[in-house]
């Protein structure tokens, strides 16, 4: 009967003459935590001890890497600790056993080269570099923090002769833009078009010759951005893709030469097949509506439902009812040629 009646009733719902805040109790919480074990600090009475401490640790660690030598982190902690003695001759001997052990690792070439530039020894992080660069040619990490720590020091002609070395194992793109802007910071527009030439050889993707245009458009002259769009043309051939020729159209449309981009857009729209030509198609019906007569855009319609009936017959020959949509197509236009070809 009493579980009939549910839980008891609390008659009184008043509050409690003391009341307790969250913030009472984190207080209290944390003044009841234990305190935390902690390392007793030492402190040596004269040299004789210090050194007798230092001999000790250098045991241990010296245990530790006898027992697992190609743990690396055995090989850090050792180094930096005698970096914290102000031992660097005891840490360089360190860092080149360790480098006995694990000639191929880049986090340890690294930390060797940050001990030398941090202790402000140029000439050992310098040679450090060359000798990580040798070693790992591929890393481009190496090679960034060389020519980094060149340009910081001042010294441009010999982050010159370390890009070039460095671009003689082909590397990304994101290598000779470094370069690129590394001549573009000094001035030296001569030089960073050379660069442009040896990168565009390497990587002759479209984007690449439009960067360069976009170079020459920045800090050269309108006959160089039209030799290097006419060179990706002719260098890219069938691999130009619709990006290249947008980009050359819309540049000569800045500058007011429309019937220059009409002619661009045209030899694009014959040159490419129409998988390849979507944007283009979209940029040149733009560029009518924009700058050309009721012709010009007379002329992109037709072109486009030229192409979809090409499409069409090309699925089904025998299809005849759009072999004569197609001829009526071009009998509008007017082009006794193209009627011709189409009847026949």
């Amino acid at each position: 009967m009493e579980s009939a009646r549910g839980p008891p009733k609390v008659k009184n719902k008043a509050a409690a003459p003391i009341q307790i805040s969250a913030e009472q109790l984190l207080r209290e919480a944390v003044d009841r935590q234990e305190v935390a074990l902690q390392a007793p600090t030492q402190r040596f009475s004269d040299l004789e001890e210090l050194h007798e401490h230092q001999g000790r640790k250098r045991r241990e660690f010296e245990d530790y890497v006898r027992r697992n030598r190609v743990q690396l982190n055995n090989w850090l902690r050792y180094a930096d600790w005698e970096i914290q003695n102000k031992e660097l001759a005891r840490a360089r001997s360190i860092f080149e056993r360790a480098l006995d052990v694990h000639p191929n690792s880049v986090s340890l070439w690294h930390r060797y080269i940050e001990a030398e530039m941090k202790t402000r020894n140029i000439n050992h992080a310098r040679n450090l570099l060359d000798r990580a660069v040798a070693r790992l040619p591929r890393v481009d990490k190496m090679w960034y923090k060389y020519v980094y720590m060149e340009e910081m020091l001042g010294n441009v002609p010999g982050t010159r002769q370390v890009f070039d070395r460095w671009m003689q194992w082909h590397p990304d793109e994101a290598a000779w833009s470094a370069y690129i802007k590394l001549e573009k910071r000094y001035g030296e527009f001569d030089r960073a078009r050379d660069v442009f030439r040896r990168f565009i050889t390497v990587h002759p993707e479209p984007r690449n010759w439009i960067k360069w245009a976009k170079f020459e458009e920045e800090y050269g002259t309108s006959d160089m951005v039209r030799e290097v769009f006419n060179m990706a043309i002719q260098e890219l051939d069938e691999f130009a893709d619709e990006k290249l020729f947008i980009a050359y159209a819309r540049y000569e449309a800045k500058l007011k030469e429309y019937e220059r981009s009409r002619l661009i857009y045209k030899i694009a729209l014959d040159k490419l097949p129409r998988s390849r030509s979507m944007a283009l198609h979209k940029a040149y019906t733009t560029f009518e509506k924009q700058f050309g007569d009721e012709s010009g855009v007379e002329d992109v319609v037709l072109s486009k439902r030229r192409v979809h009936y090409e499409n069409q017959v090309k699925e089904n020959p025998k299809n005849y009812d759009i072999w004569f949509d197609y001829t009526r197509l071009e009998e509008t236009s007017g082009d006794v040629d193209r009627i011709r070809d189409v009847y026949e």
